[in-house]
C-alpha cells in the first residue's frame, strides 16, 4: 500500500526529472544556437575576407547593386513623368566650353563682356574663348584680339557655322584642307569643338602670315583670296574689329554696336579655294 510519504517522494523525483529534462533541452538549444551563430559569423568573415582581398569582385558587386537600385529609381521616376533622371549625366559639365568671367583678368573680362553684348551670346563661353585666345596667341605670337576679331567676322562665335565650300567652326577652317591638323585632336569632327577649332585656326593663320610676309596679306591668304584682285573687304573688316577689341582691352568705352555680317565670298570662288589648297596642303 502506497503511503503519503511515498507519493511525496515520487512527486519530488518527477519534478527533478522534469527540471533536468528542461535544462538538457535548454543547454542543447544554446549549444546549437551558439554553433549556428558561429557558422554565420564565420561565413560573414569569409565573405568579408574575399571582398577585401579581391577589390575587382567587390567593385563588381557594388556596381551591380548600385545599378539595380538606380534602374529601379529611374523607372519609378520615368513612370511619374520625369525623363531627366534617366538621362542624367553629372559629368556633362566637363564638356561645356565655359568659364566664369570672374576668373579672367580685368582686361580679358572686359573683352568677354563686350563681345557677349555685341554678338548676343552668353559671357561664360565667350570667356573661355577669350582665355584660350590669350593662351594660344602667346604661344603662336599672334595678338589674341586679332584671333577674336577673326572669329567675330568669320562666324559671329557660332561653333557650328559652315560655309558653302566647307569652312567650318568658329574660325571657319577648311576642314578637308587641314584634316592633318585635326589628327592630334581625334579627327575632323573636332572642328566643331570650339577650343580645338580655335587652336587649329590660329595655326593656319600663323602659317598664312609667315608665307605672305605681312598681316594684311596673311589675312588674304587665310580667306582664300591670295590669287584674287580683292578680298571683298574681308581684311578691312577683320582689322576694324581688331581695332575695336584693342580699344576695349585698353579700357576705352566702346559701344557694342551691330557688327557686319561674316561674309566669305572670296572663299566661295574656285580661285580663292585653290589658293588655300596650294598654300596649306
Amino acid at each position: 500500500m502506497t503511503t503519503r510519504q511515498d507519493l511525496i517522494s515520487l512527486a519530488r523525483h518527477t519534478r527533478e526529472a522534469a527540471s533536468l529534462f528542461v535544462k538538457d533541452i535548454g543547454n542543447g538549444l544554446l549549444v546549437v544556437s551558439h554553433n549556428t551563430l558561429a557558422l554565420v559569423g564565420l561565413a560573414v568573415v569569409s565573405v568579408l575576407l574575399v571582398f577585401t582581398s579581391q577589390a575587382g569582385l567587390r567593385e563588381k558587386v557594388e556596381s551591380a547593386t548600385l545599378g539595380w537600385l538606380n534602374a529601379r529609381h529611374e523607372a519609378r521616376a520615368e513612370a511619374e513623368g520625369n525623363i531627366l533622371l534617366a538621362a542624367a549625366e553629372p559629368d556633362a559639365i566637363a564638356r561645356a566650353t565655359a568659364t566664369d568671367p570672374k576668373e579672367l583678368s580685368r582686361q580679358q573680362a572686359a573683352i568677354a563682356h563686350w563681345l557677349a553684348r555685341r554678338y548676343s551670346v552668353a559671357p561664360e563661353p565667350i570667356s573661355r574663348l577669350v582665355q584660350e585666345a590669350w593662351s594660344v596667341g602667346q604661344r603662336a605670337k599672334v595678338e589674341p584680339t586679332l584671333i577674336l576679331a577673326i572669329m567675330a567676322i568669320e562666324s559671329r562665335f557660332n561653333p557650328f557655322a559652315q560655309s558653302a565650300v566647307g569652312a567650318q567652326g568658329l574660325m571657319q577652317v577648311m576642314t578637308r584642307v587641314h584634316d592633318d591638323k585635326y589628327e592630334a585632336f581625334g579627327g575632323n569632327l573636332a572642328a566643331f569643338d570650339p577650343v580645338t577649332n580655335l587652336r587649329v585656326g590660329v595655326q593656319v593663320l600663323k602659317e598664312c602670315i609667315q608665307r605672305a610676309g605681312s598681316l594684311e596679306e596673311g589675312l588674304r591668304y587665310y580667306v582664300g583670296a591670295a590669287n584674287l584682285a580683292e578680298d571683298t573687304g574681308y581684311t578691312a573688316r577683320v582689322l576694324a574689329e581688331h581695332d575695336l577689341l584693342k580699344a576695349v582691352a585698353a579700357g576705352r568705352n566702346v559701344p557694342a554696336t551691330t557688327t557686319v555680317r561674316p561674309l566669305r565670298e572670296a572663299a566661295s570662288s574656285p580661285a580663292g579655294e585653290s589658293a588655300q589648297v596650294a598654300l596649306l596642303r
